[in-house]
């Protein structure tokens, strides 16, 4: 059997894992990422891996999709609408980013208003044609197009095009004949659904960067065959499923969020083998850091997703919230003489100062360094040194700064980094209701573990994990991943009078598209097919996905399902209003192809407290303190301890602070605290 390999392109890091399914042995290492071509840093760290001709599948998720459009590096759009409507993109929401900020600017869209057009049709809410397509002037304007030789991508978005496709497919068909090498975005394909602004939005997105994206998966699977690892890439997709390169080229907004997915999707995993129903996981890297949530054993999704404050793409993905808190994240004072960390990061150029790679500022990573934290001769298992002296002194600017002492200003920069990561746990878990002491913290990214044991305490969540390579935990979650299709269709109707036939015609349909999308990719084994419906009470302006069990809309299965809806209902917002009207806004279908998962092996058992391999002395809030240090690759199921400790291994280490219970389970995760078990 081959390998595996899973790849996570990261701001600072490009994470690697390698998975040998015959020994289950795991190999783990970083590279340094390329911002200017993430290309290279993929090749780069494949030529450390050994024998390439060994390698099988590959799947690896990127920031291709995201850093072109966060730094508006994307495509010269034009955007193509039904007559009227040309002005959607601009005209946005009302709403306000700050109710009393007067100088706020709502973001631009991704077109420039010279290059949207209108075109004479006009169909339905209900499908019918009311104006035919004007075929001759969607002509002229492919011809317009193609002679200002500027336009690199198309989005064409017509009024209840989701009831019927006929005007954008037909004239996608007629860009293909007037200038074939222009790549068409159509709304049908990339957002099926009601609101005419979050559609417009979400296809004009798919457009920007749909060349860029191309390029790139174009040139890496070039230079793959080069090296002769010709067997399958798969992209990872903002749901945390797979697709094929070709499938990422022709519908590139699936990877919006593609890296942080794989995370959550290994944090299944976890919560399997540790038998916990609830997760709340931390993935803090070198820039940012990524949270989210695995409920009951189940990660969360959500389609409400903004690329800034405004433009929304709302595209089936893992709910996960990212903030700017990284190991790389710069210390800098306010106007008010006040000490902030981030979100502006060091990045992997020149990264934190005990890099050594000409940064000067003070970063968390050299604040952890600083207070004794880090080994700087064990930084990515010894591969990079660490300069203390450079830490020290990067840290002592700021603490001249603000007339503290340096050490003392480095425990405050740890505190406010670890402030801000608690502001995104409460956004996943206290504002949706959720009780943090019914969670357990899975930690991973190369920073993470380094702060658990704070977030755990200040977070009031009684429980905490760090998997195995939890610096290559995203890329290990990749190698976890299906084959996933998430389509949905807007079909309104209310519970007073619900059209059970064309909600019948919906779901067939969807379900039909989405086995014979896997099956166009190579998927045609293990497919699973999941439903769902947004529902809400007649009335009200969000939605809430309800899960359903059967394949027909009947009189048998329609009072179930609103039952369902108004247990939902209370579950979310602890109240429901029985006999009130119910309104089904959209039907949801995932097909899923089950892939092989790679077997997580064990460590073998030993009795009682492992000896540490060393001391070191750490600052801890509750001062200084002689902390053992334990080499993880020691440790073994049965091992139990208290902090303070650190754990150290190659690309990352565990803070542990005193008083706190540690054990080691049988796969090797360090268990932190009381888990509470799967009754």
């Amino acid at each position: 059997m081959s390998d595996l390999v899973g790849i996570d392109v990261g701001g600072t890091f490009t994470d690697f894992v390698r998975y040998d399914p015959e020994t289950q042995a795991v190999d783990v290492w970083k590279t340094l990422s390329t911002p200017a071509d993430p290309i290279d840093g993929i090749i780069d760290g494949l030529d450390r891996s050994g024998d390439t001709g060994a390698i099988g599948n590959i799947r690896f998720g990127t920031t291709i999709a995201t850093n072109a459009i966060l730094e508006r590096k994307g495509a010269t759009v034009a955007y193509l609408t039904t007559t009227g409507f040309r002005d959607v993109p601009f005209i946005q929401r009302g709403k306000r980013k700050s109710h009393y900020d007067i100088t706020w600017v709502k973001a631009k869209p991704l077109v420039k208003r010279r290059h949207c057009y209108e075109v004479n049709e006009r169909i339905l809410a209900r499908g019918e044609v009311y104006h035919p397509l004007d075929i001759e002037r969607v002509r002229a304007i492919a011809r317009e197009i193609k002679a200002l030789g500027r336009i690199e991508a198309v989005a064409i978005n017509f009024l209840f095009s989701f009831v019927t496709p006929d005007h954008e497919r037909t004239a996608r068909a007629i860009f293909a004949e007037e200038c074939p090498e222009i790549p068409v975005s159509i709304s049908y394909e990339v957002l099926p659904k009601w609101k005419e602004f979050e559609r417009s939005s979400t296809t004009i997105t798919d457009a920007y960067i749909k060349p860029v994206v191309g390029h790139h998966l174009g040139a890496m699977r070039e230079r793959l065959d080069a090296k002769g690892i010709t067997r399958q890439v798969a992209a990872i997709k903002s749901n945390g499923g797979e697709m094929t390169l070709e499938e990422a080229a022709r519908h590139p907004i699936q990877m919006t969020l593609s890296g942080p997915t794989g995370g959550v999707v290994g944090a299944k995993q976890i919560a399997r083998s540790v038998g916990v129903d609830h997760l709340v996981t931390l993935d803090m890297g070198g820039t940012s850091t990524d949270v989210s949530t695995v409920v009951g054993g189940h990660e969360s999704f959500t389609t409400s997703f903004e690329i800034e404050f405004g433009l929304p793409i709302q595209i089936p993905m893992i709910d996960i919230r990212t903030m700017g808190a990284g190991g790389g994240s710069l210390a800098w004072i306010d106007k008010g003489g006040m000490l902030r960390m981030g979100p502006e990061s060091a990045g992997a150029n020149p990264g934190p100062a005990c890099y050594g790679l000409g940064g000067t500022q003070a970063t968390a990573t050299d604040a952890n360094l600083a207070l004794g934290r880090i080994n700087p001769a064990n930084f990515l298992g010894g591969a990079m040194a660490l300069d203390p002296a450079a830490a020290g002194k990067a840290i002592a600017q700021v603490a001249g700064a603000i007339d503290k002492p340096v050490e003392e200003t480095a425990l405050a920069m740890v505190q406010i980094a670890n402030n801000n990561m608690i502001g995104a746990l409460r956004s996943v878990l206290t504002e949706r209701g959720l009780d943090p002491r019914d969670f357990t913290l899975l930690a991973f990214g190369g920073a993470g573990p380094v702060h658990v044991a704070d977030l755990m305490v200040h977070a009031n969540i009684p429980s905490g994990i760090v998997p195995n390579h939890p610096g290559q935990f995203s890329a290990f979650g990749f190698l976890m991943t299906d084959a996933r299709v998430d389509l949905e269709r807007t079909a309104q109707m209310t519970s007073a009078a619900f059209d059970a036939d064309h909600a019948n015609r919906v779901l067939s349909d969807l379900i039909r598209e989405g086995i014979a999308a896997l099956e166009e990719q190579g998927y045609t084994e293990n497919i699973e097919i999941l439903r769902s419906l947004e529902m809400r009470y007649l009335g009200q302006n969000h939605e809430l996905d309800v899960p359903i069990a059967f394949d027909r809309f009947d009189a048998t299965t329609l009072p179930g399902l609103w039952e369902a809806f108004h247990r939902a209902h209370h579950e979310r917002f602890n109240f429901d209003i029985p006999g009130e009207k119910i309104e089904m806004t959209s039907v949801k279908v995932t097909a899923v192809s089950v892939t092989d998962k790679p077997r997580l092996a064990e460590v073998g058992r030993a009795e009682g407290a492992p000896e540490p391999a060393a001391t070191r002395r750490v600052l801890f809030e509750e001062g200084w303190a002689e902390t053992p240090v334990h080499d993880r690759a020691q440790l073994r199921e049965g091992h139990v301890f208290e902090g303070p400790a650190l754990i150290e291994e190659p690309a990352s280490v565990t803070v542990v602070r005193p008083g706190q219970p540690v054990r080691i389970d049988r796969y090797g995760n360090i268990l932190i605290g009381e888990i509470s078990r799967r009754s």
